[in-house]
């Protein structure tokens, strides 16, 4: 995403780099001059900065910008023996989609995304985040293995007002960083524009700006939902194929999320609507104009869902994650698959005096026959018995 702290990384690289011998040139592609010398001719321009002996790491910031991205690189690795390209973009679509074809077996592709609740605690408050860590790992231990053990919590009020304050700006480092809800918003507001005007409207081409964000911001008030395309396209005035390649772009440059349907039964369960969920709530929230505390909101529940998508993506990068609804009505919020077993996730944010199972999570238990489900709380610890699965019962904070 953009703003999610890719040329800070490279800086921070270059000096990694350079403490290693290593020859380093930095190009910013926003610029339009560098742009232009190094499409018009990029071996000569490569070639002109090579004036020492040894290694060297071209650190291209903002490379999308490239035109034939995947071609020139190509073209450049293959040339230059001595010389690694280390290249950032904000959006897949251009790099991941247009390089691959050209540069099979010669790239790594690295995501960064905004920061996590557990890196949003570490730039807050060491202490915390420290606590969170330990608590993070039992839950992560119970998903891997089905060990828990619960004990009374004396921490979690100390969690709620930096929760509050990630659920309602988000993790991108710059709003982090500000201390005040006006520079939060001004930041917040300088990405959704720059992205909008910049990314979409100049870089994929749309021709109406309006239509578009009237679109991005019917999705910004469906998270957790399922897509209704056809109650979007009626509101904003659109059709649904113009309305596919919208959502498609907006998936592409890490603002939404979609996630599919789990089903094994064809006849009796859901297999192509998906469901959405924001990179960033704090962008989310600006493009809704509301930044009200989560108690005053009507929407907790969905902001609260797709805070648990976020961690459970983070946490568990090499899994699947689903959500499962039969046609009964059924469902439960997330089905985790980790290599080949299946773990349903609900959300449930709400304070427990005893564990409660959802009759979607029995419903799911049974069907599948699972080992262990997790219900993610509001401020309660607790497990219980379903059948022959285990059911831990964390709060959100430690997700």
């Amino acid at each position: 995403p953009r703003q999610s702290g890719k040329t800070t990384l490279l800086k921070i690289l270059e000096d990694a780099l350079k403490k290693r011998g290593i020859n380093t040139v930095f190009l910013n592609f926003e610029d339009p001059d560098v742009l232009e010398a190094f499409e018009t001719n990029p071996k000569d321009y490569v070639k002109s900065f090579l004036v020492k002996e040894g290694r060297f790491c071209f650190l291209m910031d903002e490379y999308h910008y490239v035109k034939d991205p995947g071609k020139k690189l190509k073209l450049l690795y293959d040339t230059f023996e001595d010389v690694k390209f280390i290249v950032t973009g904000s959006s897949s679509l251009e790099l991941s989609g247009a390089m691959a074809r050209f540069l099979v077996g010669r790239v790594f592709f690295f995501e960064l995304f905004p920061f996590s609740f557990h890196e949003f605690l570490a730039a807050k408050d060491s202490r915390l985040a420290k606590i969170y860590e330990e608590k993070n790992k039992k839950v992560k231990e119970f998903l891997m293995s089905g060990k828990a053990d619960i004990e009374r919590d004396i921490f979690l009020k100390e969690f709620d007002p930096f929760f509050d304050q990630y659920m309602i700006f988000g993790g991108y480092p710059a709003v982090i960083k500000a201390e005040d809800f006006e520079t939060r918003r001004m930041i917040l507001k300088n990405i959704y524009d720059t992205y909008i005007s910049k990314d979409v409207v100049e870089f994929l081409k749309v021709t109406d700006a309006l239509k578009y964000r009237h679109v991005v911001r019917a999705l910004a008030v469906l998270i957790g939902n399922l897509i209704n395309y056809n109650e979007i396209c009626s509101t904003c005035q659109t059709y649904y194929k113009e309305l596919k390649r919208m959502i498609s772009i907006l998936s592409e440059t890490y603002i939404i999320n979609l996630i599919q349907p789990f089903y094994r039964n064809p006849i009796t369960e859901l297999k192509k609507v998906p469901k959405l969920y924001f990179f960033d709530l704090g962008l989310r929230n600006y493009i809704i104009d509301n930044f009200n505390p989560l108690e005053k909101r009507t929407d907790s529940g969905a902001l609260v869902e797709n805070f648990v998508f976020l961690s459970l993506r983070n946490s568990f990068q090499e899994a699947t994650i689903n959500y499962w609804r039969t046609i009964a009505k059924a469902e439960v919020d997330f089905v985790l698959r980790i290599k080949d077993e299946i773990i349903p996730v609900e959300v449930k944010y709400q304070s427990f005096k005893v564990p409660k199972v959802s009759r979607g999570l029995r419903s799911f238990i049974k069907t599948y026959k699972v080992k262990k489900g997790l219900v993610v709380t509001k401020d309660f610890w607790g497990k219980t018995k379903v059948n022959d699965a285990t059911i831990l019962f964390a709060p959100t904070c430690y997700l």
